[in-house]
Protein backbone atom coordinates (compact mmCIF):
# COMPACT_ATOMS: atom_id res chain seq x y z
CA UNK A 1 0.00 0.00 0.00
CA UNK A 2 1.27 3.04 -0.84
CA UNK A 3 0.26 6.16 1.60
CA UNK A 4 1.40 9.61 2.18
CA UNK A 5 2.41 12.69 0.16
CA UNK A 6 6.34 13.06 -0.56
CA UNK A 7 7.75 16.61 -1.84
CA UNK A 8 10.46 15.56 -4.37
CA UNK A 9 12.19 17.63 -6.53
CA UNK A 10 12.76 16.70 -10.61
CA UNK A 11 16.41 17.18 -12.27
CA UNK A 12 15.90 18.77 -15.42
CA UNK A 13 15.65 15.78 -17.31
CA UNK A 14 12.69 14.55 -15.87
CA UNK A 15 14.05 12.23 -13.38
CA UNK A 16 12.48 11.83 -9.86
CA UNK A 17 14.10 9.90 -7.07
CA UNK A 18 11.61 7.11 -5.94
CA UNK A 19 11.33 7.90 -1.82
CA UNK A 20 13.40 5.22 -0.13
CA UNK A 21 10.02 3.31 2.02
CA UNK A 22 8.67 2.69 -1.47
CA UNK A 23 11.87 1.28 -3.22
CA UNK A 24 11.75 -2.32 -1.92
CA UNK A 25 8.10 -2.60 -2.05
CA UNK A 26 8.57 -1.36 -6.02
CA UNK A 27 10.85 -3.90 -6.85
CA UNK A 28 9.81 -7.10 -4.85
CA UNK A 29 6.07 -6.31 -6.72
CA UNK A 30 7.14 -5.70 -10.05
CA UNK A 31 10.52 -5.24 -10.34
CA UNK A 32 10.75 -1.62 -10.38
CA UNK A 33 8.80 -1.70 -13.48
CA UNK A 34 5.93 1.13 -13.58
CA UNK A 35 3.37 2.88 -15.74
CA UNK A 36 2.44 6.37 -15.64
CA UNK A 37 -0.55 7.98 -17.33
CA UNK A 38 -2.62 11.06 -17.02
CA UNK A 39 -5.36 11.80 -15.27
CA UNK A 40 -8.26 13.41 -16.96
CA UNK A 41 -10.01 14.96 -14.19
CA UNK A 42 -6.91 17.06 -12.82
CA UNK A 43 -3.56 18.02 -14.11
CA UNK A 44 -1.60 15.35 -12.47
CA UNK A 45 -0.84 11.69 -13.48
CA UNK A 46 -0.86 8.41 -11.86
CA UNK A 47 1.66 5.65 -11.34
CA UNK A 48 1.04 2.13 -10.77
CA UNK A 49 3.18 -0.62 -10.77
CA UNK A 50 3.23 -2.98 -14.09
CA UNK A 51 0.93 -5.63 -12.55
CA UNK A 52 -1.72 -3.44 -11.55
CA UNK A 53 -1.71 -1.15 -14.79
CA UNK A 54 -1.90 -4.23 -16.98
CA UNK A 55 -5.39 -5.40 -15.01
CA UNK A 56 -6.60 -1.84 -15.62
CA UNK A 57 -5.72 -1.75 -18.92
CA UNK A 58 -7.29 -5.11 -19.42
CA UNK A 59 -10.42 -3.97 -18.37
CA UNK A 60 -10.63 -0.40 -20.14
CA UNK A 61 -9.64 -2.38 -23.48
CA UNK A 62 -13.00 -4.68 -22.93
CA UNK A 63 -15.23 -1.51 -22.99
CA UNK A 64 -17.34 -1.03 -25.99
CA UNK A 65 -15.50 1.23 -28.93
CA UNK A 66 -18.52 2.18 -30.35
CA UNK A 67 -19.61 4.09 -27.37
CA UNK A 68 -18.18 7.34 -27.99
CA UNK A 69 -17.56 7.87 -23.69
CA UNK A 70 -15.50 4.63 -24.01
CA UNK A 71 -13.65 5.14 -26.62
CA UNK A 72 -12.72 8.85 -25.35
CA UNK A 73 -11.51 7.09 -22.05
CA UNK A 74 -9.57 4.81 -23.80
CA UNK A 75 -7.32 6.82 -26.11
CA UNK A 76 -7.20 9.05 -23.50
CA UNK A 77 -5.64 6.69 -20.54
CA UNK A 78 -4.14 4.18 -22.75
CA UNK A 79 -3.29 6.28 -25.56
CA UNK A 80 -0.90 8.32 -22.25
CA UNK A 81 0.25 5.08 -20.76
CA UNK A 82 4.09 5.32 -20.67
CA UNK A 83 6.51 2.62 -18.73
CA UNK A 84 8.34 3.55 -16.74
CA UNK A 85 11.30 2.02 -14.75
CA UNK A 86 13.15 2.66 -12.08
CA UNK A 87 17.16 3.04 -12.57
CA UNK A 88 19.50 1.74 -9.73
CA UNK A 89 19.49 4.66 -7.63
CA UNK A 90 15.71 4.61 -7.71
CA UNK A 91 14.97 7.27 -10.25
CA UNK A 92 11.97 7.84 -12.45
CA UNK A 93 12.70 9.26 -15.77
CA UNK A 94 8.96 10.65 -16.47
CA UNK A 95 8.45 11.22 -20.20
CA UNK A 96 8.76 15.22 -21.29
CA UNK A 97 4.68 15.01 -22.93
CA UNK A 98 4.03 14.06 -19.55
CA UNK A 99 5.60 16.14 -17.78
CA UNK A 100 3.99 18.90 -20.00
CA UNK A 101 0.45 17.33 -19.23
CA UNK A 102 0.83 17.79 -15.24
CA UNK A 103 3.16 20.77 -15.67
CA UNK A 104 5.65 19.29 -13.62
CA UNK A 105 8.57 21.12 -13.55
CA UNK A 106 11.44 20.85 -10.88
CA UNK A 107 8.65 21.09 -7.23
CA UNK A 108 6.68 17.75 -7.43
CA UNK A 109 4.18 15.89 -5.32
CA UNK A 110 4.12 12.09 -5.29
CA UNK A 111 0.75 11.28 -3.39
CA UNK A 112 0.13 7.54 -2.70
CA UNK A 113 -3.28 6.20 -3.08
CA UNK A 114 -3.19 2.70 -2.06
CA UNK A 115 -2.11 1.05 -5.20
CA UNK A 116 -0.74 3.67 -7.16
CA UNK A 117 0.68 6.76 -6.82
CA UNK A 118 -0.08 10.14 -8.10
CA UNK A 119 2.11 12.91 -9.39
CA UNK A 120 0.95 17.09 -9.29
CA UNK A 121 3.26 19.73 -9.46
CA UNK A 122 3.55 21.11 -6.16
CA UNK A 123 1.73 24.40 -6.87
CA UNK A 124 -1.09 22.72 -8.62
CA UNK A 125 -1.16 19.66 -5.34
CA UNK A 126 -1.52 22.99 -2.89
CA UNK A 127 -3.88 24.72 -4.99
CA UNK A 128 -6.51 21.53 -5.12
CA UNK A 129 -5.82 20.63 -1.24
CA UNK A 130 -7.15 24.08 -0.71
CA UNK A 131 -10.13 23.39 -2.18
CA UNK A 132 -10.80 20.18 -1.13
CA UNK A 133 -10.37 21.34 1.99
CA UNK A 134 -12.93 24.44 1.70
CA UNK A 135 -15.19 22.14 0.13
CA UNK A 136 -15.51 20.21 2.91
CA UNK A 137 -15.41 22.78 6.08
CA UNK A 138 -18.34 24.09 3.15
CA UNK A 139 -20.41 21.00 4.01
CA UNK A 140 -19.89 19.08 0.63
CA UNK A 141 -22.04 16.00 1.42
CA UNK A 142 -20.20 12.60 2.15
CA UNK A 143 -20.49 10.28 -0.53
CA UNK A 144 -23.00 7.33 0.88
CA UNK A 145 -20.50 4.95 -0.34
CA UNK A 146 -18.49 6.45 2.80
CA UNK A 147 -21.00 6.80 5.76
CA UNK A 148 -20.79 3.86 6.73
CA UNK A 149 -16.99 3.97 8.00
CA UNK A 150 -15.42 4.96 10.99
CA UNK A 151 -12.48 7.06 11.05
Amino acid sequence: MFRGNNEINMDAKGRMAVPARYRDALTAGCDGQLVATIDIEDRCLFLYPLPAWQEIEAQIAKLPTFNPDTRRLQRLLIGHARELEMDSNGRLLIPPELRTYAGLDKEVVLVGQGHRFELWSTESWNARREQWLAEAAGGRAIPAEMQSLSL
